[in-house]
């Protein structure tokens, strides 16, 4: 008989009589919680460091020399341990705790907005004393302190418990709340004139154990129990955070993070927190538009459909289905993308379908052995090859961020401009854009960077870093370290919230089709019939303003799908209004290929519908019926059509908390290498970098009342040693000239800027710096002098 092999991790202690299995290293809290037995506690998380500031979970613990009260958030488990959590003791003590905290916690449960949800009022109830012996006149502060834009503070409230400090040091690096002072008058404060402007700090009020700390969006809005709510999936970026979706009388209320192991930790960013002012802004289309030559004029469905159905007919016998493209599908769900993409392949017939904008890197990325999140943050060594993940995709910045500061990863970082990892980066080496290759290459032949990519595992994080320039050079950078490093993975940085998906189900060109770019100069040249925007806005989005501008001009027939009346949707002939986030269930798919569901929490806005139903209307009025009554039918027949789906079910996915990971595509033609000339710079000239910030001009962010004033105006960023080359000085307004065009920028003197190079965000308020780029252009330079 063969023994079965202990594991050498395994830790056996007894908690309230019963035997628990444990692992080497956690806590007893944490144990006796896997174990069903419930420690009180208001400064323990797990996903932070215990501090053991509150005391609340002191219980009795028998390490061998009789039991002893200790807090159970701080002592690890032991072979033989005994742990009482209901002892007279711990009881005591704990009753001590409830009432030394509300001796001075004003008593304002009727009007505070954490009632109802509040671990302190519900540990009174379960573990109080009862009453208090305290008659004093409680402590007083001034009260609410708007510590940034979004969160208020209120001292009164506040019981200490460290969590939001230890959030903002330790997950999210921005230390800008803290203690002050000391003793009884110990309190939350900011720094001197620094708010704490974190990308993060809606997580402070989500983990706040009392009402100290409330967010703007939702105070005084509304109750626990009035407010119904779903998991659901964020589709802000890419990364794909498992949020709870919360309502009450059918109007969006707040979104919360949960605890999706594999992905977000439970973090949400601020943008992703709270843009759900955008679903029910003023602003939406509520009703199909069609313009009548002078301006849009609302219309039924039926008249609205059959008028798009027309001008499809009129545009392929004008030009055949060649002459017909759509561009996004990346803002809705799996199941709207792959209706559309059977749409146009299928019914309509153009092979012209892509939902990138200009924007990331060639799908053919995705057929390279992808890594998940967690491969990601626990490789030995994390190469970048991306924009600044803090700003596109923050809550994958955070998971890096830990992988490097709990010394599990290693960051190699290539990048034009300092980012937010850059501090925590092992190497960061910067490059001048188009030179990518040749400084990855030259990095790699380095006996240090070489020992340590030969140390274990390696995951590449690969997306677009500057969109002044094309992507041969990323995606030669790319091949160099995958052939440094045979076996590594890629984590592919696409930033649009269903991009990946959208690839995968369907959303790219047929045989010899165009992707987005040759779309727009197809239809500069008047070669597009109608081109169909599918909550696409190229005017907005794409790099290059001037070819955007000059396709749209250009295109005979415009046809949009879209939750706002866009600058590229006031160009549309008929726009037909979608549903948006929240007004529709589905799935979706993130950059590591994870599909999980995203729910329906109120109902439609107006006369609004799903992007799915109006790509199956669409298609019945042409002559087909693509045979979906619901969209798990949609979901199913994605499961059975669609490679690397297989299984994934509407009732799978349903079934499955942290979703299914889709296997890899086909059908995506890989790309062949390609040369990529790059002449000389000027020495006059800096080369243009262009990236996006986590605030700007997008249509989530400048809907959502509480977002829109966060996007800084557009600027343009120069190493303080460049400025006296240029001549100017801080502040001062400068031309700055490109080949096709000048803008008037302001100057910021920015140490995160190289040398030789200028970076300017974009999609901001101001100069449109898309006028300046020159999308054909493997880099493009500029030229600065002053007014």
């Amino acid at each position: 008989m063969t023994d079965i092999p202990v594991d050498p991790n395994e830790v056996r202690l007894t908690i309230n009589g019963h035997e628990v299995v444990s692992t080497k290293g956690e806590m007893v809290i944490a144990a006796a919680a896997r174990a069903g037995d419930y420690i009180p506690h208001f400064c323990y998380h797990p996903r932070m460091e215990p501090v053991g500031m509150c005391r609340m979970c002191m219980v009795d613990i028998d390490g061998g020399r009789g039991p002893m009260l200790q807090p159970a958030c701080m002592v690890p488990v032991a072979p033989g341990m005994k742990v009482d959590t209901e002892s007279p003791g711990a009881k005591r003590a704990q009753e001590g705790i409830i009432e030394l905290l509300l001796a001075n916690h004003p008593l304002d449960c009727p009007v505070c907005d954490k009632g109802g949800e509040c671990p302190l009022q519900d540990q009174t109830f379960s573990h109080g004393p009862g009453e208090s012996r305290y008659v004093e006149e409680k402590r007083h502060y001034e009260k609410p302190i708007a510590i940034s834009d979004l969160v208020f503070l209120d001292r009164e409230r506040c019981i200490l418990c460290d969590r939001c400090t230890r959030f903002a040091d330790e997950v999210a690096g921005d230390a800008l709340i803290h203690f002050n002072s000391r003793g009884n008058d110990t309190h939350i404060t900011t720094f001197p004139d620094e708010p704490f402007s974190s990308y993060f700090s809606g997580n402070t009020v989500q983990i706040c154990p009392v009402g100290a700390l409330t967010a703007t969006p939702y105070r005084f809005k509304a109750r626990p129990w009035d407010l119904a709510q779903q998991e659901s999936t964020c589709t802000t970026c890419s990364v794909g955070c498992r949020t709870v979706v919360q309502s009450s009388r059918d109007e969006l209320l707040r979104y919360m993070g949960v605890d999706s192991d594999p992905v977000n930790h439970g973090w949400l960013c601020d943008r992703g927190r709270f843009n759900f002012e955008s679903v029910k802004s003023p602003d939406r289309v509520l009703q199909p538009l069609i313009h009548d030559g002078t301006e849009f004029v609302p219309a039924t469905w039926s008249a609205a459909i059959t008028e798009v159905a027309v001008q499809l007919r009129a545009a392929r016998a004008a030009g055949g289905v060649n002459s017909i493209a759509v561009l996004g599908g990346a803002r809705g769900t799996n199941e709207d993308a792959y209706l559309w993409s059977r749409l146009a392949h299928e019914v309509i017939g153009t092979p012209n379908v892509y939902p990138q904008m200009g924007d990331g890197l060639p799908a053919d990325v995705l057929l390279l052995d992808r890594a998940t999140i967690d491969q990601a943050a626990t490789a030995s060594t994390i190469v970048l090859l991306a924009p600044d993940l803090k700003e596109e995709l923050p809550v994958l910045y955070l998971r890096l961020r830990a992988a490097a500061e709990k010394r599990r990863s290693r960051i190699i970082e290539f990048t034009p401009k300092h980012t937010g990892l850059s501090r925590y980066a092992w190497r960061t080496i910067g490059y001048e854009p188009g030179t990518q290759q040749s400084v990855v290459e030259k990095a790699l032949a380095d006996p240090e960077i070489a020992a340590q990519i030969a140390k274990g595992d390696v995951v590449v994080v690969a997306g677009r870093a500057n969109l002044a320039e094309t992507t041969v050079a990323t995606v030669a950078a790319l091949r160099s370290v995958l052939a440094a490093a045979p076996g590594s993975r890629v984590l592919p940085a696409f930033r649009r919230g269903n991009v990946v998906g959208a690839l995968q189900v369907g959303m790219r060109p047929g045989e010899g089709g165009l992707d987005t770019r040759s779309v727009l100069q197809a239809a500069a040249d008047g070669k597009i019939e109608c081109l169909v925007l599918l909550g696409a806005d190229p005017l907005a989005d794409f790099p290059d303003t001037d070819l955007a501008r000059r396709a749209l001009a250009g295109a005979r027939r415009i046809i949009a799908i879209d939750t706002f009346l866009t600058q590229s949707t006031q160009l549309a002939s008929v726009v037909l209004a979608a549903s948006a986030y929240a007004e529709k269930s589905g799935t979706t798919t993130n950059l590591e290929g994870r599909v999980t569901t995203v729910a329906q929490q109120v109902s439609p806005a107006g006369n609004t519908r799903p992007d799915w139903m109006i790509a199956a209307e669409l298609a019945m009025e042409l002559g087909s019926d693509l045979g979906y009554d619901t969209i798990d039918n949609v979901t199913d027949d994605i499961a059975w059509h669609v490679p690397g789906y297989e299984g994934i079910t509407a009732a799978a996915i349903a079934a499955a908390t942290d979703g299914i990971v889709a296997g890899a595509p086909t059908g995506i033609a890989p790309l062949a290498p390609i040369a990529n000339p790059i002449g000389e710079r000027n020495s006059y000239d800096f080369r243009l970098v262009v990236s996006r910030t986590m605030y700007d001009e997008a249509v989530g962010t400048a809907t959502s009342p509480s977002l829109a004033h966060l996007a800084t105006p557009s600027m343009v960023h120069l190493h303080p040693l460049d400025l006296g080359r240029v001549g100017t000085t801080e502040g001062a307004a400068v031309k700055v000239i490109g080949s096709r065009a000048t803008v008037v920028l302001h100057v910021v003197a920015d140490d995160s800027v190289l040398r030789g190079t200028v970076w300017v965000p974009f999609r901001h308020s101001g100069a449109n710096v898309g006028d300046l780029i020159d999308c054909t252009a493997a880099v493009n330079d500029v030229r600065i002098e002053n007014i």
